[in-house]
C-alpha cells in the first residue's frame, strides 16, 4: 500500500496541505507547532475507530463477497439484505444468508466472505476520504488511536500494517475473547490498552468516571454506536459512507465525512460534552 499517495489524495478533499510521512521518518510541520502551542488546552486522551464504513470504505467488499457466495450455493441476496447486516457479527450474516437460501454451514460462509474481503483489502486498503489527514493530525498532536473492530484479526492487522507510521497504538478485533458490539466491551477494552480509567455508563451515556468520557469514539453502525456510548466514551457518528446511518441516534455528535476534522477538532467535541 502505497500510503504517501493515498495521503495526498485524501487531503485534496481536506483542509490539510502537508505531506505525508514516509514510515521511520521523523518531520515537523506548522500543524505540530501550532498544536504545541495549545496542548495545554487538549483534554482529547485517545481516538477509538470502527473499521468498516468508518476507517476504510470497506462496506462494497463485504457486499461483493457476500453475494457471490450466495448465488454459488443457492442462495438470493441483494445490496439491501448486506446492508441489513452491516456492522454485526459475522455469525449474524451467515445466518441470515442460510435463511435466504445459501447452502453452506455458517462457518463456511463466513470463512468465505474473510476470504473474499481479505484479498481485496490485501491488494489495496479503501481508505476513507480524508481520513489519513485526520490519523496525521492526531500523530502530530501526540493522541494514541485503537481500532475497535468486530473483523477478524488478519483484516484488522493489515489496516493497521498499511496505516501511516505511529498511528495506531493497537486494535481490538473480532477475535478477541470479548462479548462483540453492542456490547461495550470491546471500547471498555480500548481504554484499559492505554490505560484509561473507564466507568458505569449512566443513562444519559455520560460515564461515571472521567477518563473514557475524555475519549472519541468514531462510528458508522447503529451497533457500533450503541456499544461506543454504553462504554462512556464521546461518541461522534460518521454519517458519510454508510447508507443506513442516522443523525437521530444516541450519538453526542454526527459527521458526515472527515473533511477538517483534526485533532483540535475532536478535542472541541470533548470540551462541548464536558461543559468546559
Amino acid at each position: 500500500m502505497d500510503v504517501k499517495n493515498q495521503a495526498a489524495s485524501s487531503r485534496s478533499s481536506g483542509i490539510m496541505k502537508t505531506k505525508a510521512r514516509l514510515p521511520g521518518m521523523q518531520a515537523y510541520s506548522w500543524r505540530q507547532y501550532k498544536v504545541g502551542l495549545c496542548m495545554s488546552d487538549m483534554l482529547l486522551k485517545a481516538v477509538f475507530w470502527d473499521l468498516d464504513g468508518t476507517l476504510i470504505d470497506s462496506e462494497p467488499y463485504w457486499h461483493e463477497g457476500e453475494m457471490e457466495i450466495a448465488a454459488a450455493h443457492g442462495g438470493y441476496w441483494d445490496e439491501d439484505l448486506a446492508w441489513s447486516c452491516s456492522g454485526t457479527p459475522l455469525d449474524h450474516c451467515a445466518k441470515t444468508m442460510i435463511e435466504h437460501g445459501t447452502n453452506l454451514p455458517p462457518e463456511q460462509i463466513a470463512k468465505a466472505m474473510v476470504d473474499y474481503v481479505a484479498k481485496k483489502e490485501f491488494e489495496r486498503v479503501p481508505w476513507t476520504n480524508g481520513v489519513l489527514d485526520v490519523l496525521g493530525s492526531l500523530v502530530d498532536a501526540g493522541i494514541p488511536s485503537v481500532l475497535v473492530t468486530t473483523s477478524p484479526r488478519r483484516l484488522a492487522q493489515n489496516v493497521i500494517d498499511h496505516a501511516p507510521a505511529g498511528a495506531f497504538a493497537g486494535f481490538v478485533c473480532g477475535d478477541d475473547d470479548l462479548p462483540h458490539k453492542p456490547d461495550p466491551a470491546p471500547y471498555l477494552a480500548a481504554a484499559k490498552m492505554l490505560g484509561i480509567e473507564t466507568g458505569v455508563a449512566g443513562a444519559d451515556g455520560a460515564a461515571a468516571l472521567p477518563g473514557i468520557a475524555r475519549c472519541v469514539a468514531l462510528e458508522d453502525s447503529a451497533t457500533g454506536i450503541a456499544s461506543a456510548v454504553a462504554s462512556g466514551a464521546t461518541t461522534i457518528a460518521q454519517l458519510g459512507f454508510n447508507r443506513n446511518a442516522k443523525a437521530d441516534g444516541p450519538q453526542c455528535a454526527s459527521i458526515d465525512g472527515f473533511a477538517g476534522i483534526t485533532a483540535e477538532a475532536l478535542n472541541a467535541f470533548i470540551r462541548q460534552r464536558l461543559g468546559s
